[in-house]
């Protein structure tokens, strides 16, 4: 019987296993990294060990200090959680060796499978050989051998930027996983990204758990998944079901793992991968099937044995990642501090996985993943309407999310018709990641709540009208919108710019406005750090409060390269030095933050004038990287010398 068990993890699913150790009255321990100290996941844990350091490859990939601190904290067991080393069999190994119980499948069958160049091998594929390779070939992957989630993959659709991407996709891949072995496949225009969840035991019993559909992705990464994959023929999904539990009966496979495939636009199912451990998404099969899939690892990892068959299938369930990331900028990750993460829902059909609570910062050395959002319904329309609606609702105040660009992926036409592949997010990206209405109904709100509250709590009143008293208006500004309004003698207020609206009542943090002749609210939060949070059953918005006229001095100078993000310089393109010629698109600088890599572009054709990036220095958003003097400028600055 498994006593305490540490996760050798972080965030979302090391609290995710936590809370199923409690159910069972098994003690937890948690590993951090000085980055993690204070993380909701330390908080949750019965008891904590240190791991030194910040940076993945000093901590959480160091499966000798994990082992240390099981052994030290009096752990019986060790559950990996995902990513990081997951599948890794050498810390599998290492993990059995010192005597503790490992909660993942047997190490052999992680060699046949983690890697996905020895898997494709066992499943009667082979990768392909970048020396080989030719136009005919195109487009292509790179993939991570050892390991997901997005991270050392890249789309290749030219053979001149082959050897680039096979050596940002391995310096990335060793960075997340501790090993930069990658391979090339075919990638296949069009396909939708369709897995089977597998849970083995011991005893010979294998049950595939339904499917899924993850082809909402972004960066290789899922972003919404559901269960069942909708639209499937049942002979289709019979085929999956075979094909997974012959792969995990081929390696004697034990616990939980999901085998992958690839559906071409023509129908035909190609095998990607199984990751031998917990999926991200597990939470949809739990919910079609009412199970708790850690609960069952834990089980099989003791021995002891499945029923012959899996519970019956009911309903669907739909799953959205909610990311700390702009997307209209690139799905650039956003740091600074979590000021609130409340998700609205019943406690039937929805569900919360986070791995922050309000107060939490977000910083840039992981992923960044705040939480999961899971609803589940009687039916596919049903579940997505109840995720939409709670994703809405939320208040969710602090960095940029993909909040908005969530709920309107899942009222696109395009999903609610289940018309998924995974090239939807490269169509529709404009559309999903453009500014939201209402933003000036909220600055309107945000100026009102503000005046309301310096004036005194107490002034919030109910206007039935209003006189105009023929003051100069008052004028307050949030992000691009100035809004001009006048007190009025009853206490409320008229404003100046905006004949269509009304205003009902105003206070402190609520204020009702009547816009073309219907009232709506709008919840208005200001946490002191230089945005003001807007609520409303339309939508959300933060604007920065920002004034009147802006500081000469806080201008970049043209040309100049300022970090998108938060994070550390890993590399700078070969050969650069300060009065280098550049062409533009070239890739000057190489930013990493999350665990992924970021490249920084030229942004014209002309001369490197200035290079502050130096490899290894940690930089914060906004600061000047490079800069680089358009050609047509220097002509121009050389014709004004020679006058």
């Amino acid at each position: 019987m498994i006593s305490t068990l540490l996760v050798a993890n972080r965030g979302e699913i090391a609290c995710r296993v936590f809370r199923t150790c409690r159910e069972l009255g098994i003690a937890t321990v948690a590993v951090y990294s000085d980055a993690d100290a204070s993380a909701l996941h330390v908080r949750e844990a019965d008891a904590a060990v240190r791991l030194p350091g910040a940076a993945p490859a000093d901590t959480y990939l160091r499966g000798d200090l994990i082992v240390k601190a099981a052994l030290a904290a009096g752990a019986d067991a060790v559950h990996p959680g995902y990513g990081f080393l997951s599948e890794n069999a050498e810390f599998a190994r290492a993990v059995t060796d010192a005597g503790l119980l490992w909660i993942g499948p047997p190490p052999s069958a992680i060699e046949a499978m983690a890697s996905k160049t020895r898997a494709k091998e066992l499943m009667g594929g082979a990768p392909l050989d970048p020396a080989t390779v030719t136009d005919a070939d195109l487009p292509l992957l790179v993939k991570a051998a050892a390991g997901g989630g997005g991270r050392g993959m890249r789309i290749v659709r030219s053979l001149d930027s082959l050897a680039g991407e096979l050596e940002a996709a391995r310096s990335e891949a060793a960075s997340a996983f501790g090993d930069g072995e990658v391979f090339l496949e075919p990638y296949i225009e069009g396909g939708r990204h369709v897995e089977v969840q597998v849970l083995a035991d011991e005893h010979g019993t294998v049950w595939a758990l339904g499917t899924r559909d993850c082809s909402l992705q972004r960066r290789h990464q899922k972003v919404v998944e559901e269960s069942p994959a909708p639209g499937l023929s049942a002979e289709l999904v019979s085929s999956l079901h075979e094909s997974a539990a012959g792969a995990a009966r081929a390696v004697r496979y034990r616990g939980a793992g999901t085998v992958e495939f690839l559906i071409s636009p023509e129908g035909r199912a190609h095998f990607l991968e199984m990751n031998t451990r917990l999926q991200v998404e597990h939470p949809v099969t739990e919910a079609v099937f009412g199970i708790d899939l850690v609960a069952l690892q834990l089980s099989v990892a003791q021995g002891e044995a499945l029923p012959a068959d899996p519970p019956e299938a009911r309903g669907h369930a739909v799953e959205a990642r909610l990311y700390a990331e702009d997307p209209a900028t690139g799905w650039t990750p956003q740091t600074g501090v979590l000021r609130a993460l409340d998700v609205p829902g019943d406690a039937t059909g929805l569900r919360v996985d986070a791995g922050y609570a309000a107060g939490d910062s977000i910083g840039v050395h992981y992923d960044p993943m705040i939480a999961k959002v899971i609803a589940w319904a009687p039916t596919r329309d049903a579940a997505v309407r109840r995720l939409a609606h709670a994703l809405r609702r939320a208040r969710v105040h602090g960095p940029v999310t993909n909040r908005a660009l969530l709920v309107r992926s899942l009222e696109h036409p395009d999903f609610t018709g289940a018309r998924l592949d995974t090239g939807f997010y490269e169509r529709h990206i404009d559309a999903l990641a453009a500014p939201g209405d209402g933003e000036r109904h909220a600055a309107i709100a945000a100026a009102l709540a503000e005046a309301v509250g310096r004036a005194g709590a107490g002034l919030a009143s109910r206007i039935g009208g209003w006189r105009n008293l023929g003051s100069q208006p008052q004028v307050k500004a949030y992000g691009e919108h100035e809004v001009r309004y006048r007190p009025t003698r009853g206490g409320g207020f008229e404003l100046v710019d905006d004949p269509g609206v009304r205003v009902v009542d105003a206070g402190p943090h609520r204020v009702r406005l009547e816009i073309d002749g219907v009232v709506r609210p709008f919840d208005v939060t200001d946490h002191g750090d230089g945005h003001v949070h807007i609520d409303s059953p339309t939508g959300a918005h933060a604007l920065a409060v920002r004034p009147r006229f802006t500081d000469p001095q806080d201008r970049a100078e043209p040309g100049s390269l300022l970090a998108p993000m938060p994070g550390t310089v890993v590399r700078i393109g070969d050969g650069l030095v300060e009065g280098a010629k550049v062409t533009q698109g070239q890739p000057l600088v190489w930013l990493e933050a999350m665990k992924m890599e970021h490249r920084i572009l030229s942004p014209a054709s002309g001369t490197l004038t200035a290079l502050h990036a130096v490899p290894g220095r940690q930089v914060e958003v906004g600061a000047l990287l490079a800069v680089v003097t358009e050609a047509m400028a220097e002509a121009t600055q050389e014709e004004d010398t020679a006058s």
